[in-house]
């Protein structure tokens, strides 16, 4: 390798359409030659776009990077609805020819926006008693699915050229804009369906930084790992950092507290999780420990992620 840094750190990699996630994941892990490697956020077969891609030891960083608002544009069919919620489905009863017009369309999208309680596709990969739904359905299992609390800060059309809408949303992890979209459909009583789909950021990365899968596998045979691994220390810039002398960084290692009174320096201007005090720990040598949570009362930091000492 011309690069010869820990293979740790992230891939904003653009899906492209027709593959699953664990798919591209499994292509990705036998041309990086990796073992350990998964994604942060599900996209459907059907969409395309931001996929995080996490490489060794930040894939320990799952729930960090997944717990981030999602930004997805794309189109929706009026007047149909289908069993999947997206087109890939069975039409679900007769097309509606009776369509709505724009301002009511914005009306109803308007009405989904804050927290609300949303229910899964039943076509998803959401898990009952440690399975996935979809593979329920396949066994002619009808899951019992749960409502899940889902903020909406943004649901804009863009355009209407009626059957089909364009939109644009920005919601909190764990929002389906397959039920969304039928959500939609049913509010309006016309029914409606996904048709495409797009996911145009997560958290702070961007469609803008995502790799193509050609870039990707281009990058991996030159074998620079600069260009194409966000390493693990620029990982979670928005959380708060503190940073340890050696003996300091060796007692976290072993998963020992730190008192304040130990930390060499801390950053925690511009930090968005303040009211989640979970900071970053890092040795002298700016190298990533870990994550430690922060106990205002006791005043010490508490290891809740320990990396090994390769990082």
């Amino acid at each position: 390798m011309t690069d010869n840094r820990p293979m740790d750190g992230l891939i904003i990699a653009d899906k492209p359409a027709g593959w699953t996630s664990h798919d591209l994941v499994l292509h990705l892990r036998k041309i990086l030659r990796i073992k350990k490697i998964g994604h942060a956020g599900t996209l459907d077969p059907l969409a395309t776009g931001v996929l995080l891609i996490t490489l060794g030891q930040a894939t320990r960083l799952f729930p960090y990077l997944s717990r981030v608002d999602k930004t997805y544009y794309g189109e929706i069919r009026l007047g149909l609805k289908t069993d999947t919620y997206d087109s890939q489905g069975q039409p679900l009863g007769a097309e509606c020819r009776h369509l709505p017009e724009l301002n009511k369309i914005e009306e109803a999208a308007a009405s989904f926006l804050g927290e609300t309680d949303q229910m899964p596709p039943f076509y998803s990969a959401k898990k009952i008693n440690g399975e996935p739904a979809f593979k329920l359905i396949r066994k002619g299992v009808i899951p019992e699915l749960k409502p899940v609390k889902v903020r909406i800060h943004r649901f804009l059309i863009l355009e209407y050229s009626p059957p089909k809408l364009r939109f644009l949303v920005e919601c909190s992890s764990g929002t389906y804009i397959r039920s969304l979209a039928n959500d939609l459909g049913q509010k309006l009583g016309c029914g409606a369906y996904l048709d495409s789909l797009r996911r145009a950021a997560v958290g702070r990365y961007t469609e803008d930084e995502a790799l193509s899968l050609e870039k990707i596998e281009e990058l991996a045979i030159k074998k620079d790992l600069a260009g194409l691994i966000i390493p693990l220390d620029k990982l979670l810039p928005d959380y708060p950092a503190i940073w340890l002398d050696k003996l300091s960084s060796r007692l976290f290692l072993n998963g020992s507290r730190i008192n304040i009174i130990q930390i060499a320096k801390a950053v925690l201007i511009g930090s968005k999780n303040l009211d989640e005090p979970v900071f970053r720990v890092f040795s002298e040598e700016n190298r990533l420990l870990g994550l430690a949570s922060f106990n205002p009362k006791e005043q010490f930091f508490k290891p809740e992620l320990v990396f090994s000492p390769k990082v």
